[in-house]
């Protein structure tokens, strides 16, 4: 039986799908097969957001849309009896396929109202799925909302209104014999967060609820946490805000109304006045026939002294004059300008009125959604209240989790030099996001965080720094100078070499300024890595660099080398390697058990490239007697238990092996490849090897996750060598 969670809450806007993101992804930590299920869809018109948001998220179970729903609201209005049953039923056929499922509970959409959370809780019981009970830390809808200008803002519940809730609701999951696994307050008062968690938890103790041991205050009865409100989360995109108006994009890039809306400015009023009340991510609404109005917003928009906008609405549906459109065309801001037949004021009450939603297309509010679970919910205690153990097996995304907290743990500062490449600034909003690491981005800061605020990311904790800066220049080309002045380098020279982007990122490393360098997804591994053999060298003992692929299978994860950097080793390099990897796997909590690989097995072939194997395996044994390594063998004795019951029954590495070695980069480029591919494992690296501070390759077409698993893979390298 697979272990399951229900995730429901007591009314409506709690934001209990980034409880559910948060539950999901702290799931596929520890099972290898986790599932979504969505007892109650929104409607038959329109597929459920929150339900593909979690379909998409990755590590779940390819499980299609239809088969992750048990019922429609009109099924449950009909006949509550049978829409029940066939709610268990499909969940069945669900579960079957799965080690995990969440499951998410009803929004409210429709009957907002205690019979809509008793009617989750029969479900939550017949599944024999304990609740995680989500409240909402904001007054909701029509229920006191503030009239600030701030979209997606209401006024803060307070302590003793949670109390009150609580109370309601658990006597509800009570009454229908649900199991209450904990209580999360989202959209939490950020001052009262403690209070709430103590109160929440006296709350639910007092309606007799089972100890569960890790409640926040030492009085808790059951787990209790709070999620601190966070205004991006509520904010609504452009895409939204147009569909509330009724509008149709009138100018400026399709792409940019996927970025959110942090406050609206009706800009009825004179240009002087418009332009004091500005203000970062806001939409600003225009009358149609305002055009001076429109130019300036458009203007202090492009301008480097005031905020950045999110978008232009003009209401009234009046006609663009030719020469504006024109004027506007040529401007080239990007802008999104949004036309509408509303008044002034039905436009702003539209758009205020326009809720935010955690959906798979927003990048950053899925990063920030992820990373206030994680900070403010104990992962460990979620896991262990639904006893869920560690398997034996380690699955890609477990790998990569682990890679990220361990560099998470680490906190160092990694330069990323390709700073105008939008796949480095997404990655970098992820890593920012979620505490990965501390990050200087190069290039010239105006361009780059303009940027990354259109392409709808938050990099404000990243240090951008511009590779001519004159300071840095200076320093880093006097240096240079000194070190290469035996090649007949000037200081000119030196000055002129150091402004590119990899010698400035390198000579930041080995200066102490950044604790690690990650390039390569618009430079070749050539351009990356020159300047690390010019001025950082390799480790005492260590005569060749490398590299390693991190090849992390269904089940398991192995070390692949060299495939990247060395194209016809020696003998001695190729022991060099071994020794290497084998180290670069224990640094990565991979046991090493290294497999130098031939054509051959054992003793049954001769010639140059098995002798070379045979030699660089003596090597290996000489200079590090402690490692199991056994060569020349060939792959399927290396990897397969049978085979090597066969070829080499006495070996402790024969069909064990997890580091390896291939004699040259034609065999292991091609292989990793290969194995990649067929297979379906997820190729971590180049992770290169040998130098005294970490300089890490990326392929050219580098994806944003390999992105940030390489930043965190640098980052554990930093820490090891410091």
């Amino acid at each position: 039986m697979a272990h399951r969670i229900y995730i429901c809450s007591a009314e409506g806007n709690t934001g209990k799908s980034t409880v559910a993101l948060g539950a999901l992804d702290t799931l596929t930590r520890r099972a290898t097969r986790v599932g979504v299920f969505r007892p109650i869809a929104r409607s038959t018109a329109e597929r459920d957001y929150v339900l593909e948001l979690l379909l998409a998220h990755e590590g779940v179970v390819p499980i299609p849309y239809d088969d992750a729903v048990g019922v429609r609201y009109d099924d449950v209005h009909a006949d509550p009896e049978g829409a029940l049953a066939t709610i268990v039923s499909r969940f069945k056929a669900v579960e079957d396929r799965c080690d995990a499922v969440v499951i998410i509970g009803s929004d409210f959409t429709d009957v907002g109202s205690p019979t809509e959370l008793a009617y989750n809780a029969r479900i939550a019981a017949n599944l024999g799925a304990p609740v995680l009970l989500v409240l909402g830390g904001r007054v909701g809808q029509g229920q006191g909302r503030s009239t600030s200008e701030r979209l997606g803002y209401s006024d803060a519940r307070s302590p003793e209104d949670l109390a009150q809730l609580t109370e309601l609701a658990v006597e509800e999951l009570e009454r229908e014999h649900a199991t209450l696994l904990g209580i999360v307050t989202n959209r939490a008062d950020p001052e009262r967060l403690q209070e709430i968690v103590e109160v929440v938890a006296v709350a639910a103790g007092q309606n007799g609820v089972r100890a569960t041991g890790f409640g926040s205050a030492a009085e808790a009865s059951v787990a209790t946490w709070a999620i601190p409100e966070d205004p991006y989360l509520v904010a609504p995109s452009m895409q939204a805000i147009m569909v509330a108006v009724d509008g149709a994009l009138h100018a400026g890039d399709p792409e940019l109304l996927n970025r959110e809306a942090l406050g609206v400015v009706i800009a009825a009023m004179s240009m002087e006045n418009v332009l004091t009340r500005l203000t970062e991510g806001a939409v600003v609404v225009v009358p149609g026939d305002r055009s001076e109005v429109l130019l300036g917003v458009l203007t202090a928009h492009s301008s480097a002294t005031f905020p950045s906008l999110s978008g232009i609405v003009l209401n009234g549906g009046f006609p663009m004059a030719e020469q504006v459109d024109r004027l506007v065309d040529g401007l080239k801001a990007g802008l999104p300008i949004i036309r509408t037949e509303l008044s002034s004021y039905d436009t702003a009450l539209a758009i205020t009125h326009t809720r935010g939603r955690l959906a798979a297309e927003s990048q950053r509010k899925r990063d920030t959604a992820l990373a206030l679970f994680e900070k403010h919910i104990d992962g460990q205690a979620l896991l262990d209240l639904l006893d869920v153990a560690r398997p034996e097996v380690v699955t890609p995304l477990m790998f990569e989790y682990d890679l990220l907290e361990r560099a998470r743990h680490a906190r160092k500062r990694i330069v990323l030099p390709e700073g105008y490449d939008d796949r480095v600034l997404r990655a970098a909003a992820t890593l920012l996001a979620r505490d990965v690491a501390d990050l200087t981005i190069l290039g010239e800061e105006i361009e780059v965080r303009s940027r990354a605020i259109g392409l709808g990311l938050d990099i404000s904790n990243a240090e951008v720094l511009s590779n001519h800066d004159f300071v840095h220049v200076t320093r880093f080309a006097e240096e240079y100078q000194r070190r290469r002045a035996h090649k007949g380098v000037t200081l000119e020279q030196a000055r002129e070499t150091v402004q590119d982007v990899s010698y400035f990122g390198t000579m930041m490393v080995e200066l102490g300024l950044a604790d690690g360098m990650v390039s390569g997804a618009a430079h070749t591994t050539a351009h990356t890595i020159r300047p690390s053999f010019e001025v950082i060298k390799t480790k005492p003992g260590v005569d060749v660099v490398s590299s390693v692929f991190l090849m992390a299978l269904a089940d398991r994860v192995l070390v692949y080398g060299d495939c990247a950097i060395v194209p016809d080793p020696t003998a001695e390099q190729l022991a060099d390697i071994a020794i290497s990897s084998a180290e670069t796997a224990t640094q990565f909590g991979i046991a090493p058990r290294v497999a130098m690989l031939s054509y051959s097995t054992g003793e049954s072939g001769s010639g140059a490239d098995v002798d070379k194997v045979r030699r660089a395996t003596e090597l290996v044994r000489e200079r590090a007697p402690h490692l199991a390594v056994e060569g020349p063998i060939q792959y399927d004795a290396a990897a397969d238990a049978a085979v090597a019951r066969t070829k080499l029954p006495e070996s402790e590495v024969a069909g064990r092996a997890t580091v390896f070695i291939f004699p040259d980069l034609n065999t292991g480029n091609n292989t990793y490849k290969a194995v990649q591919r067929s297979s379906g494992a997820v190729a971590i690296g180049p992770v290169l090897q040998g130098l005294r501070k970490p300089i890490n390759d990326l392929s050219r077409g580098a994806l944003v996750q390999d992105i940030v698993n390489t930043v965190a893979i640098t980052a554990i390298q930093a820490a090891d060598a410091s």
